[in-house]
């Protein structure tokens, strides 16, 4: 089998479904067969790695540690799903304080053990703030590191497509940017059906809005549906992130991005954007929309603005003005 790069992947979090899930993804993929499993709970993780192995990966060589330096030292890509799941009744927002030290460790992780890492994906909520913070504490480049954000995207595509009974890749356009929660902003103005522009499908101002109200709920009716927080569809869009980072197809759905922006007027946070990862890292452009859409995408950035401040209160980052203190590439 051809493999991507042989280059090694620190999957993070790899006990848990969301990380088995992007082991077995990867590997069917032909990224790599040089897989490194991580987690603090050892017969979950060990017990990842025998199932890999039993499925007879031509070539694959999956390890298994819960020793951080063994994890991350020589790691040129790496995933992380470390954090504490979503459960029912939950926001992405009331993980805040305790995925936020894990991040931060996670961060310090990248900065001791692997400096010369090559693209870091985040993926644990509330994903913003969490890769943020990772960010901040491992001394990467802005472009070296990207949070999950492409499956509020996807689930409106899917809600769209469910509406008008039509294949999901017949719809698109659809995008959300912002925040990667109750507070992202939905683009719906640029949508086709099978080519043919959204307002021009006789949807109902009342629908659009319970298809928004849908997307926006998209993880919790997972939550409800399965009994648990999602864990195939990050665990998928994730390693496609990664493939791209590592020279596969482009990866263009919106992903979470370090902005940092005058002419976008979005300054210090991380959120989702109009985005390409490709073999240089990620690149973003300025959304454009309706005034009601670009309202709304003020709005989520406002409220991204209040989690970092939340962060900053609790000691897991300092104040903006002493990020380089931390991170020069800031």
């Amino acid at each position: 089998m051809k493999y991507l790069t042989e280059e090694k992947l620190t999957i993070v979090g790899a006990g848990g479904a969301i990380g088995s899930n992007m082991a077995q993804t990867a590997l069917m993929l032909g990224l790599t067969p040089n897989i490194c499993l991580y987690d603090i709970f050892a017969p979950g993780c060990e017990g990842v790695a025998e199932e890999m192995r039993h499925c007879g990966f031509e070539g694959a060589n999956i390890t298994w540690t819960t020793d951080p330096k063994e994890a991350f030292t020589d790691a040129k890509y790496i995933i992380s799903s470390g954090g504490a799941p979503r459960k029912e009744g939950m926001t992405r927002e009331d993980l805040l304080k305790g995925n936020c030290q894990i991040a931060a460790q996670f961060g310090d992780y990248v900065k001791e053990y692997c400096p010369d890492v090559k693209h870091v994906v985040v993926i644990f909520n509330p994903a913003d703030v969490t890769a943020l913070t990772a960010l901040i504490h491992s001394g990467l480049k802005p472009e070296q590191l990207t949070s999950l954000a492409a499956l509020d995207s996807t689930r409106l595509q899917s809600n769209l497509a469910k509406e008008f009974g039509v294949p999901q890749s017949a719809v698109t356009g659809a995008q959300t940017y912002g925040g990667h929660g109750e507070q992202m902003a939905v683009f719906a103005s640029k949508v086709k059906v099978n080519g043919t522009p959204l307002s021009e499908m006789g949807l109902s101002a009342e629908r659009m809005a319970e298809i928004k109200q849908n997307t926006i709920q998209g993880g919790s009716a997972i939550i409800k549906l399965r009994g648990r927080s999602s864990f195939q569809s990050p665990a998928y869009c994730s390693v496609k992130m990664i493939e791209a980072a590592m020279g596969g197809a482009p990866f263009t759905l919106p992903a979470g991005t370090y902005v940092n922006c005058d002419t976008c007027g979005f300054k210090n946070v991380f959120m989702a954007m109009p985005t390409t990862i490709d073999a240089t890292g990620v690149h973003f452009e300025r959304p454009t929309g309706t005034e009601e859409e670009m309202a709304a995408l003020q709005a989520s950035y406002e409220h991204l603005c209040k989690m970092r401040q939340e962060i900053v209160d609790l000691g897991i980052v300092p104040p903006v003005e002493e990020w380089k203190s931390l991170n020069p590439n800031l």
